[in-house]
C-alpha cells in the first residue's frame, strides 16, 4: 500500500499539545503502510506559559470541559498503547520548538529521534521541556552536539521559521494543533489513522 514516494504530509504540531503526541503516534502507524515525506511545522500554542511551568488549571478550561478532554485523551492513548502521566502542569515550548527546527534543518538524521524524545519526556516522564537543562540533556541523549544546541537558541533563522509557520497556518485557515495537510486536504485534530489513510488515497487519486 505504498503512496507516491514524493507525497508530502505537512504536520502542524507543538510538543506541549497532548493531542499532537497522539497524532504523532498515529502518523507513525500510517508510515508503516505508506512511504511519505513528512514536513513538521511547529506552532507555539501557549507562548504566555512560563518556562518554569504553571498548573494546567490556569489554562482557563472549565473543569467539566477539561475532564472530558482528558478522558478522550486517555482513551486515544490506550488505543495507541501508551500510558500518559498525569498532567498537572504545562510549560513554555519555545526553546523546544527552536531546537526541533534547528535539528530538522541542520541535522535531519537526528530529528526523528529528538522529535520522539521531546514528546515522551513531557507526556510520559513529566519532565519540564521548558527548562533549558532538560532540553540540553534530551538533545545530547539523541546525538545532537552541544554546538548545535546553542546555535538553535541563538540563530535568528529558527525563530523566523516559527514565524513563517504561523503565517503558513493562517494562510491555510489553521488555528490549532495537530493539523495534517496532504495535497491541500486538511484534517484537524488527532484524527484516526483511517482518516489519514483516506487523505493519502485521495491524494493518490488526484495525482493518478
Amino acid at each position: 500500500m505504498n503512496a507516491r514516494s514524493n507525497l508530502r504530509v505537512i504536520v502542524f504540531s507543538d510538543f506541549i499539545c497532548p493531542f499532537c503526541y497522539i497524532g504523532y503516534l498515529r502518523l507513525r502507524r500510517l508510515l508503516e503502510d505508506y512511504e511519505l515525506e513528512v514536513d513538521w511545522r511547529f506552532l507555539e500554542i501557549h507562548p504566555d506559559n512560563p518556562p518554569e511551568g504553571r498548573p494546567v488549571s490556569e489554562l482557563g478550561y472549565p473543569p467539566q470541559q477539561w475532564a472530558q478532554m482528558m478522558s478522550n485523551l486517555q482513551s486515544m492513548a490506550a488505543e495507541e498503547g501508551v500510558e500518559l502521566a498525569e498532567r498537572s502542569f504545562t510549560t513554555n515550548s519555545h526553546r523546544a520548538l527552536l531546537l526541533a527546527e534547528a535539528v530538522k534543518s541542520t541535522l535531519p538524521n537526528r530529528f526523528d529521534r529528538l522529535n520522539r524524545r521531546l514528546f515522551e519526556a513531557y507526556f510520559l516522564e513529566q519532565r519540564n521541556i521548558g527548562n533549558p537543562a532538560v532540553l540540553r540533556a534530551l538533545a545530547l541523549e539523541t546525538g545532537v552536539p552541544e554546538s548545535a544546541i546553542e546555535q538553535a537558541w541563538t540563530d535568528s533563522r529558527h525563530a523566523e521559521t516559527l514565524q513563517r509557520n504561523l503565517r503558513d497556518a493562517a494562510r491555510l485557515g489553521i488555528n490549532g494543533t495537530p493539523t495534517f495537510v496532504i495535497n491541500h486536504r486538511i484534517a484537524a485534530g488527532a484524527v484516526p489513522v483511517s482518516v489519514l489513510r483516506q487523505l493519502v488515497e485521495a491524494a493518490n487519486v488526484d495525482e493518478g
